[in-house]
């Protein structure tokens, strides 16, 4: 009997690996309306729609405590899961909490991580009601589960575009990937000077900000109900927008066209992507951590979002195909090169 070849987790990438994972769970329950596969699991509950989604932060991986306060990552662990209940167009209700620590964090410490998380419960309107806690030895690790509801007629999943949808996001992409720049640079400054003291000068406030503690788009998910629409797909920008655009196009069997002079860039991040000698539109289609929305309808919808501030068209649903369409009119490949799990 020949030795089955061994694979290499990372050579599949997170979607790959949970595709892998979970292809043989078959739902035997009727009101399990959407299992894996989306940016939340959706369960039928009679007159509404609950929502359910997970995130894991693990520290050297997710956060790094050297420039990371506490009381933001606890704000932050909690903003990661509401912007999955957000992209399903839903409402957040609950959260769940886990954490393993390990013996170098003091009681002091983690309640500093708890503040965090209940000023974003108070902001969002959430509950905190259980988790867990046990020891780790690789330092820290959270785990959030977020509950949320959505009107059966207003869920939105990532597989409904349709060829001559609008692609629209809302507000500017690519700041968070500069500000982790930013305070990767500031780290290795206070490594080789320990006497030195960080400093993050005002121009760059808004891109640290939007790494630490960033907001999810709940605002715009009012709007919507207010205004009666419903997008045709939507997911949040965590891995970057090229990335997200592939998941869409995949999931809809349809392709998507991008006009790069469309996507938002803030000044100061534009400014500090040319210091860092980056490509601004690298880091809005591949930084990720912006918790922006993006999102598909027809432009008979798209006009009910006419004097909604923050929402941008950026391309079009095609047939097929995933095409970047530049200022000067040339039309090149997109590629998704966004956040690696492994």
């Amino acid at each position: 009997m020949l030795e089955e070849k061994r694979v290499e987790v990372n050579s599949l990438g997170e979607f790959g690996l949970i595709e892998k994972l979970t292809s043989n769970f078959k739902s035997i329950h009727p009101n399990t309306i959407k299992a894996v596969g989306d940016d939340a699991a959706v369960i039928d509950r009679g007159s509404y729609y609950e929502l359910v989604s997970t995130d894991f932060l693990v520290e050297g991986i997710h956060f790094d405590l050297s420039y990371t306060p506490l009381k933001h990552l606890g704000y932050k662990v909690v903003v990661v899961n509401v912007s999955d209940i957000a992209a399903m167009n839903g409402i957040p209700k609950q959260i769940t909490v886990s954490v393993a620590l390990s013996n170098r964090f003091s009681i002091q410490a983690i309640e500093e991580v708890y503040e965090g998380i209940r000023m974003a419960c108070e902001q969002y309107g959430v509950d905190l009601i259980g988790g867990d806690t046990t020891s780790s030895q690789s330092g820290l690790i959270i785990s959030v589960t977020v509950l949320g509801e959505v009107a059966k007629d207003k869920v939105a999943y990532r597989n409904g575009a349709q060829v001559g949808d609008v692609i629209a996001v809302t507000g500017d992409l690519g700041a968070a990937y500069i500000g982790l720049q930013l305070l990767e640079r500031e780290k290795e400054v206070y490594i080789s000077n320990p006497e030195m003291q960080p400093e993050i000068p005002e121009d760059q406030e808004y891109a640290v900000k939007r790494i630490l503690k960033p907001e999810a788009r709940m605002d715009i998910i009012h709007e919507f109900n207010a205004l009666d629409f419903k997008p045709s797909a939507m997911m949040d920008i965590s891995d970057g927008l090229a990335s997200e655009l592939f998941h869409i196009s995949t999931q809809s069997g349809v392709g998507v066209e991008v006009w790069d002079e469309n996507i938002f860039i803030e000044n100061t991040v534009y400014e500090q992507a040319l210091e860092f000698g980056i490509d601004p539109l690298t880091c809005a289609l591949n930084g990720g951590e912006d918790y922006e929305l993006l999102f598909t309808c027809s432009e008979k919808e798209f006009k009910k979002l006419k004097n909604v501030r923050d929402i941008i068209s950026i391309g079009k649903i095609t047939e097929k195909g995933h095409k970047l369409v530049t200022k000067k009119g040339n039309v090149i490949d997109l590629e998704a090169q966004g956040w690696v799990s492994f």
